[in-house]
């Protein structure tokens, strides 16, 4: 499986976007799904991340509420719907995907996408 991430842009504070991390290849479903960022000067964090079913879904406290992650297995695609956004959500944001669960930990993420940056302006 390879990953592509694209939606990210430059939006004012409390907008929104919708990242997109479409997938290649025909195991797509088989893996737990995940966003994480990474700012100037800071280390990768997590942002969310989805079953390989879609039904289990969590997300860092700094997001919850305003981000929402979903999947589409028939289009190989994983999205992160966000909104409200503030200016310390600023990023680049990757996706990846793992066999080892839904997790928080980057580690446990075996693939990863090439990022794709959110600037938000204040």
């Amino acid at each position: 499986v390879q990953l592509q991430a694209s939606g990210g842009g430059l939006v004012q504070a409390g907008g929104s976007l919708r990242l997109s991390c479409a997938a290649s290849g025909r195991t797509f479903d088989n893996y737990d799904m995940g966003w994480f960022r990474q700012a100037p000067g800071k280390e990768r964090e997590f942002v969310a991340t989805i079953s390989w079913s879609g039904i289990s879904k969590y997300y860092a406290d700094s997001v919850k509420g305003r981000f929402t992650i979903s999947r589409d297995n028939a289009k190989n695609t994983v999205y992160l719907q966000m909104n409200t956004l503030k200016p310390e959500d600023t990023a680049v944001y990757y996706c990846a995907a793992s066999l080892a669960g839904s997790s928080r930990l980057s580690d446990d993420y075996d693939l990863w996408g090439q990022g794709t940056q959110v600037t938000v302006s204040s």
